[in-house]
């Protein structure tokens, strides 16, 4: 009777290191679509292909999340840029917003994003507060997994993709009120990978979330590796000024506008003439 007594114990032992111990790796593949009408101007059609080449870089890309029970970090992956590539030209140095490490500790409710912007490093602290998800009975198989659909009402980030070129045509002023204030982000989660993480800002849920549609952008995972021989190294970021969400997108703002005037200003003075 003992030795049972101590063969359950051992058991139970193993089951709980087991589950501690538990990590994994996840591919996404993010892809944006942006309506390009290159301000109006007229150009031929080599000249948008090689536009929307040099965009290609910049609206889609590849993201590796690292997790375990209560952690993770979600970074882009990295990868040799082509010969003579500029990673989107202006738009590269401009617009990399979320291109930066994400950490999420759901236990301890801290979500951090380390992001560098025009040659400056931030450490971006966010709410860590459960996002309020809808819970779905719609199911459908992500590769060899079944998942649940969940929604969730956000407020568009102006300066996120999704939040991104919205309105910035000449009637700005007149179209501001037409921006949406909120969206409805569509995700799919699967209880077979019992951690509450997933791609980018998106946890909370009973599972790994394996695919997130939210405005324009789509963010679907490729591969998963559970338990790999390699230790999954989650380390939680430190680098940067530390400033709130809403102090970055202020400095962002700030700066956007700025680089706007400049460009606007240049090509005011390539019209060639004045008109009486």
């Amino acid at each position: 009777m003992r030795s049972l007594i101590i063969l359950f114990f051992v058991l139970l032992t193993v089951s709980a290191n087991s589950q501690s111990n538990f990590q994994g790796k996840a591919v996404y593949m993010s892809k944006t679509t942006m309506e390009m009408n290159f301000g109006g101007r007229q150009m031929t059609e080599d000249q948008k292909k090689r536009i929307a080449d040099r965009m290609k870089g910049f609206l889609e890309k590849t993201f590796v999340l690292n997790f375990d029970q209560t952690e993770s970090v979600y970074k882009e992956e990295e990868k040799l840029s082509a010969p003579g590539g500029q990673g989107g030209g202006r738009f590269g140095g401009m617009m990399s917003f979320g291109a930066g490490l994400k950490y999420k500790n759901t236990k301890d409710a801290i979500v951090l994003e380390e992001s560098e912007f025009f040659g400056k490093q931030f450490l971006i602290t966010e709410s860590g507060t459960k996002p309020e998800w809808v819970l779905g009975a719609e199911t459908k198989k992500i590769g060899n997994y079944m998942c649940y659909k969940a929604t969730l009402t956000k407020e568009v980030d102006p300066f996120s993709i999704a939040g991104f070129g919205r309105g910035n045509n000449n009637n700005d002023a007149e179209k501001k009120d037409e921006k949406p204030k909120t969206m409805i982000v569509t995700a799919w989660y699967t209880p077979q990978i019992p951690v509450s993480q997933g791609p980018g800002e998106y946890w909370g849920l009973p599972g790994l979330i394996l695919e997130v549609n939210a405005g324009t952008t789509t963010v679907l995972c490729k591969e998963i590796t559970l338990n790999p021989n390699e230790k999954v190294t989650i380390k939680k970021p430190s680098k940067g000024k530390k400033v709130t969400r809403d102090e970055y997108n202020k400095i962002v703002k700030k700066k956007t506008e700025e680089m706007r005037d400049q460009f606007r200003g240049r090509g005011g003075n390539r019209g060639g003439g004045r008109r009486g």
